[in-house]
């Protein structure tokens, strides 16, 4: 397709969504593969130095049901976006920014949990992501028309609207409890677990 001109030849939307849908997935799997690098081995055979290594763990499986939840979701929406233009692509290449961010974080916030920066900066990321995603929502509306299929899904995105609200909540509230933090990002996390179907369309051949 030639970018901004809404034009869409016959075949060729399915192949630009499906191409960033690959080149997104890959970006996911790095992410995820580059986290659990980052895991250490506890240091010797003992349950004491597993516990010492546990707050890491956890905070691993909470980054890893993060990224899921995203890559879930946003395998739903490019099946049922049409077209890719300059703005979905760049507003998909930011949401990949704010989630390359979340290993290094894993592993900040695993080893000093007690703290109130890393707890602060993780949620600052969790909502940059969870921004980042209401945008690229937002730009496949912009290319595919107010009467496309995302856009009558999405609706008042109640559930969107709850997590930028449950990530600036825990954003601020760090400054009091990072574990009020902790709570709120499991929250949310949970709210999401279930993938977001909205977005869902019958595949070819369906």
């Amino acid at each position: 397709m030639i970018f901004g001109t809404g034009r869409d030849p016959e075949g060729q939307g399915e192949s630009e969504t499906g191409r960033l849908e690959a080149f997104s997935d890959g970006v996911l799997a790095v992410i995820i593969t580059i986290m659990a690098l980052e895991l250490k081995a506890p240091e010797d055979g003992s349950f004491r130095s597993l516990h010492a290594r546990l707050p890491a763990l956890l905070f691993y499986i909470l980054s890893f049901t993060f990224i899921g939840i995203y890559w879930n979701n946003h395998h739903h929406l490019l099946r049922a976006a049409r077209r890719v233009t300059a703005g979905v692509m760049w507003a998909n290449l930011h949401l990949l920014f704010w989630l390359s961010l979340i290993p290094v974080l894993t592993e900040w916030v695993g080893e000093n949990h007690g703290d109130r920066v890393p707890a602060t900066t993780y949620g600052v990321v969790c909502l940059g992501a969870a921004v980042a995603f209401t945008i690229l929502v937002q730009a496949i509306i912009r290319a595919d028309g107010s009467s496309s299929l995302v856009a009558t899904a999405i609706g008042s995105d109640t559930k969107g609207r709850l997590s930028l609200l449950g990530y600036a909540a825990a954003t601020a509230l760090s400054f009091v409890s990072p574990w009020i933090s902790y709570a709120l990002f499991v929250a949310v996390a949970l709210m999401w677990f279930i993938p977001d179907r909205r977005f869902s369309r019958p595949g070819p051949g369906a």
